[in-house]
């Protein structure tokens, strides 16, 4: 009973917020609206028709139980007629003329508890519906996440690849003012513009998977032809855009060695290496829970499982209820009969009780009762089943979440080498010391870096919310 008054009260918190605050219905996206996570989630809780489906089985069941609570009131029937009968012998003739009217209520008195045994079943079954909604609604939030933390990871892979591109811009300028000097060779010139041309092209395919990254989310929220918007950062995943000066060395400042060797005169990193902070103020909490809690909160909350335990108690007293068709109905009636033909006129009133049995068959019944039995017994299966389901699918999302958030760190401290190596880099090509092979790698390695930091954030806000739907947490 507790867990029907919370998924009761759960039902009217949403719809009151849609009434008192309604969500972005498909007519009111406009062109650059800014959505955040929530909003995302409102749209897509108010457009689904999943949601809508289940809401109407969660009608549909509460009029059944109001259906069944009928055979506690009477029920009325009333009549009225008129006949006409003529007879004509060789002897004689006669008319007869007749009107008759009666009204009855009949009241069921008991019923050996068939009537309470059929009223559980359906508050058992609009139970499992309400909890049917609650797992969809779970589903729909689910996906609105995924998608909502693949439109943040697509942008951000956008930011690294432009910052990737300015870097190939910046170094493909420097790399043809060395060349015009002498400083390089024509290989390191040519080399230089096909990495540029590949982050061109790695820009164009990353600006690809960001639209399609914006029609899953579109999907995910059930709007058709959505206008431009953006989306916000969330907690978890922040990132920014950082972009680096240009401020290239003026390399007519020159000096010739010893030994006829050309250098520039000012050995500083000049090209200011791209430092992309993609997450900034980035909160990274711990999960609070263990895996022996997780797979607990998941037993109380995930609404499957409560759903078919509410099917296995209504399924439970349909076996009641079939069992107590073997006994009778105790009814009462009242009545009253008017009646007037050619030769008399009458009216009275009737007042009966009967026990009575609704064309009882003692092999049918037994066989019902035998059917009710084995439809009890798959859904004590039934629960054990999902119970196992919950059991790994906790497990899973649990230790995938655990080994990204143990990965997390560690990703943030490659980045750091990465970008102190492609430094190191720069500088020694920057003097002469370095070549052009060992300044591509450490960029790449640097940017490389970036982009698998971003999708192993990804892949945790993903996991953990797998988890919490694992959970049913929303």
């Amino acid at each position: 009973m507790k867990k029907n008054i919370v998924i009761r009260i759960f039902i009217i918190v949403i719809m009151l917020i849609n009434i008192i605050n309604p969500s972005y219905a498909i007519e009111e996206l406009k062109q650059g609206d800014t959505l955040s996570i929530q909003d995302c989630i409102e749209i897509a809780l108010k457009n689904s028709y999943d949601i809508g489906i289940a809401k109407q089985y969660v009608e549909m069941y509460d009029a059944r139980v109001g259906e069944s609570k009928a055979s506690y009131f009477p029920t009325i029937g009333a009549s009225a007629g008129s006949d006409f009968a003529s007879n004509e012998t060789k002897y004689r003739s006669s008319n007869r003329k007749n009107f008759s009217a009666q009204v009855a209520i009949n009241q069921l008195i008991y019923s050996f508890g068939k009537v309470f045994s059929q009223v559980k079943m359906q508050k058992f079954y609009k139970i499992a519906a309400e909890y049917d909604l609650e797992a969809t609604i779970l589903d729909t939030v689910n996906n609105v996440k995924n998608a909502y933390y693949g439109v943040l990871a697509a942008k951000a892979n956008i930011d690294i690849q432009k910052a990737n591109v300015l870097v190939n811009e910046r170094q493909y300028d420097r790399t043809k003012a060395f060349f015009e000097e002498g400083l390089v060779s024509k290989i390191d010139l040519v080399n230089q513009e096909v990495y540029l041309s590949d982050a061109k092209i790695n820009l164009v395919s990353a600006e690809n998977t960001y639209q399609n990254a914006i029609i899953l989310l579109n999907n995910a929220m059930y709007v058709v032809n959505a206008p431009d918007y953006q989306i916000e950062n969330t907690e978890t995943f922040n990132f920014k855009n950082n972009y680096a000066e240009v401020n290239l060395l003026n390399i007519a400042n020159t000096k010739t060695k010893d030994d006829g060797t050309v250098e520039p005169t000012e050995a500083v990193l000049t090209m200011q290496v791209e430092k992309t902070d993609i997450l900034e103020n980035y909160k990274f909490t711990k999960y609070p829970h263990t895996l022996e809690e997780s797979i607990e909160i998941a037993y109380k909350n995930r609404p499957d499982l409560l759903s078919m335990e509410a099917t296995k108690d209504a399924v439970n007293e349909a076996l009641k209820y079939t069992k107590k068709e073997y006994f009778p109905d105790l009814t009462g009636s009242v009545g009253y009969n008017w009646q007037n033909n050619s030769y008399y006129s009458s009216n009275g009133v009737s007042i009966g009780a009967y026990l009575s049995t609704n064309n009882l068959n003692f092999m049918e019944t037994k066989l019902r009762i035998k059917e009710s039995k084995a439809e009890l017994e798959i859904a004590k299966k039934n629960v054990d089943s999902i119970k196992q389901k919950i059991y790994f699918e906790v497990q899973s999302a649990y230790i995938n979440m655990i080994q990204l958030e143990k990965n997390i760190p560690l990703m943030q401290t490659k980045v750091k080498q990465t970008l102190e190596n492609y430094e190191l880099a720069d500088a020694r090509y920057e003097v002469g010391l370095g070549n052009f092979i060992e300044l591509q790698d450490a960029k790449e390695n640097y940017n490389n870096a970036q982009r698998d930091y971003v999708q192993t954030i990804y892949k945790y806000n993903i996991a953990l919310t797998d988890l919490e739907t694992a959970m049913g947490e929303k």
